[in-house]
């Protein structure tokens, strides 16, 4: 569905510039993460999701003769960075692609294995808060929500030429809207005189369709609907558990994965997929031997998912949903 990136070397001014927004980012459970990578000067990394840099440039610090690979799909991403990671250039190589193209950002990266792998899901406060890319209902701006620019599919697309129940079926799984089917029918009625084409078009209508009552409290009434198109638009889930996979066939025996995810879904999946990978046999109980001859490629380091501490939440909100996850491969 992606098209295929590029890698440039940090410093080399290979992507195209833009104004980069003064947005302040705050990276999520950054000294938890880089604790569990246990990070090897000679080892080799793979941040696939480069967002900020800020887990990057934590690991490429540490390195000597080891390497960082970064990953991202956004050109804006890269573009930042390319400025963050600049003092350590030696040790970076950046790849323009989805986390979900393992073998591309091998083998543009030029490596056979790591040693260590991160994936911060979710979209990065420069996204959100970049009133032009349609992520926030904060910002009025056209439809959007395109992690990946150069991807034609759009938020834009999702909320004019899907039925009403596929959009129904969207909030539901995606965003556990308990109003979906309503918020879908109003979404069609609406469309039928005009498209809808902006942030805020979309919002007064979801704020018409729930009921008063039910948004009085809570997060903000479009907050459900938002993540189940953005989720759509960027085939989150879809790719997610196939990424993961992915990338602890390329990790290397006592190689670790963290993975941090900052709603139920992801953190579901990420749970679930880990407890497969993990498992032993796959037998009936009550068979006296196993013979599925299963043997698991993981160990899972964190029995419970690591959270945020009061303190981070104090000074940065949207870290109290984040969830950090790990497993060594065996």
């Amino acid at each position: 569905m992606h098209k295929m990136g590029e890698c440039g070397n940090i410093g080399l001014g290979y992507y195209p510039q833009r104004a980069v927004m003064e947005i302040i980012h705050k990276t999520v459970l950054l000294r938890e993460t880089i604790e569990l990578l246990d990070v090897r000067p000679d080892g080799i990394y793979v941040d696939a999701t480069l967002g900020g840099g800020g887990h990057a440039s934590e690991i490429a610090k540490r390195l000597k003769t080891g390497l960082l690979v970064g990953v991202d799909q956004d050109s804006a991403a890269i573009e930042r960075a390319e400025a963050v990671l600049a003092p350590y250039s030696q040790q970076v190589r950046v790849v323009r692609a989805n986390f979900s193209q393992t073998q591309y950002t091998m083998d543009t990266a030029q490596i056979s294995y790591a040693d260590g792998v991160l994936m911060d899901l979710g979209v990065s406060s420069f996204q959100f808060d970049d009133g032009t890319r349609g992520f926030s209902y904060n910002y009025d701006a056209r439809l959007d929500m395109r992690m990946d620019e150069r991807q034609d599919f759009s938020a834009y697309d999702v909320v004019n030429d899907y039925s009403a129940t596929d959009l129904a079926t969207i909030f539901i799984n995606y965003g556990e809207e308990r109003w979906a089917r309503r918020i879908a029918e109003f979404i069609v009625d609406k469309r039928t005189k005009s498209p809808i084409e902006t942030t805020f078009q979309l919002v007064d209508i979801i704020k018409t369709a729930i009921p008063r009552a039910a948004r009085s409290d809570g997060p903000h009434p479009a907050k459900r609907v938002f993540q189940a198109i953005r989720i759509e638009v960027n085939s989150e889930l879809a790719i997610l558990e196939k990424a993961i996979e992915d990338f602890v066939k390329i990790l290397q025996p006592g190689g670790i994965i963290c993975i941090i995810t900052f709603h139920s879904l992801e953190d579901r999946l990420t749970k679930n997929l880990f407890r497969r990978l993990a498992t032993t046999c796959t037998c009936p109980r009550d068979f006296p031997v196993c013979i599925c001859k299963t043997r698991p490629s993981l160990e899972i380091i964190t029995k419970r998912p690591i959270i945020p501490s009061d303190d981070e939440i104090t000074g940065n909100n949207r870290a109290r949903s984040a969830k950090l996850r790990a497993a060594r491969k065996i």
